[in-house]
């Protein structure tokens, strides 16, 4: 069944391509609508790919960083739009320096969840897919867009705020995306390890611990996109600036990665419809997309 609608909400340009990506591309390549949103530009990241470490880039970076998204959003067969604040950075030091002036971390949440309201009420997503309370991992940007999102899928589909933005929409569906896997991450060392090559992960599941490994205990839903993980790694490949190709991103073939761990994962957060847990499929629960929105539009004319 097609005609879902599914919103995917990021902190930066590279974001989507490691975090649910091979799911987006295969819910649009199933025909649904899956709209990326970027909150930020990038501004603040570094160029991580040596190759790409160069004069031109450097003076260009902002430019050079939308057409990137703009290629990854094409390898996902995805829309994308941007929400148009200034990338944070990720404060080091101790102690930690503040924040720019004027970036996303510091901007007032409502205000965010402001213009996150307004796509949602233009898209009218069935899901949405953000970062749980730790962001991901704690960037300061990553915590935002989770604060933000819950603000906006609480409010969205009451009548009463911001009517100036659109008629309401209540998405039915919000999960949080565990891109990072302990045991995924682990098997992929073990058979780096187990052929003789250097595992850029030894260090990562050092600074992770067992304690990440309860992440999985988390996780209710799998959605199995094998098929599509060369989709997710074109997208990876398309921020070139971010992406070290002999980095840990691409350090596992695709056709390995195919075999030894079929699945995303994510966690079912929130809902205003029933659905047995673990699931399968982020729109379980749903059924008839046209049925879904016109029990919507129903709620919110009584």
């Amino acid at each position: 069944m097609s005609g879902y609608r599914l919103m995917s909400i990021h902190a930066h340009p590279d974001d989507e391509a490691s975090k649910g990506a091979a799911t987006t591309a295969r819910y649009a390549a199933e025909g649904n609508d899956v709209l990326v949103v970027t909150c930020t530009g990038g501004e603040r990241g570094s160029i991580l790919n040596p190759a790409m470490d160069r004069p031109e880039i450097i003076e260009n970076l902002m430019a050079v960083r939308r057409d990137e998204m703009a290629a990854a959003a094409e390898a996902l067969g995805v829309e994308h739009v941007w929400l148009g604040y200034v990338d944070s950075g990720l404060p080091e030091g101790e102690p930690l320096p503040p924040l720019p002036e004027g970036c996303f971390a510091v901007q007032d949440d409502e205000d965010v969840a402001h213009d996150l309201i307004k796509l949602i009420r233009e898209q009218r997503p069935h899901v949405i897919l953000t970062y749980d309370e730790n962001g991901g991992y704690p960037h300061p940007d990553h915590i935002k867009v989770h604060v933000t999102s819950m603000i906006a899928w609480d409010r969205a589909g009451d009548p009463e705020y911001a009517p100036e933005l659109g008629e309401p929409w209540a998405p039915l569906k919000l999960y949080y995306s565990h891109g990072f896997i302990y045991q995924r991450i682990l098997k992929m060392h073990r058979w780096l390890v187990d052929g003789g090559h250097e595992s850029p992960f030894e260090r990562m599941l050092e600074r992770w611990g067992e304690q990440d490994a309860d992440i999985m205990a988390r996780v209710s839903t799998q959605v199995e996109a094998a098929e599509f993980f060369p989709h997710r790694d074109a997208a990876l490949r398309a921020h070139a600036t971010q992406i070290d190709p002999a980095g840990a991103f691409l350090a596992v073939p695709t056709e390995v990665q195919q075999t030894m761990w079929t699945t995303e994962e994510f966690e079912l957060a929130r809902t205003r419809v029933s659905t047995d847990l673990p699931e399968t499929d982020l729109f379980a629960g749903i059924g008839d997309p046209s049925e879904a929105d016109s029990s919507n539009h129903e709620l919110h004319r009584k």
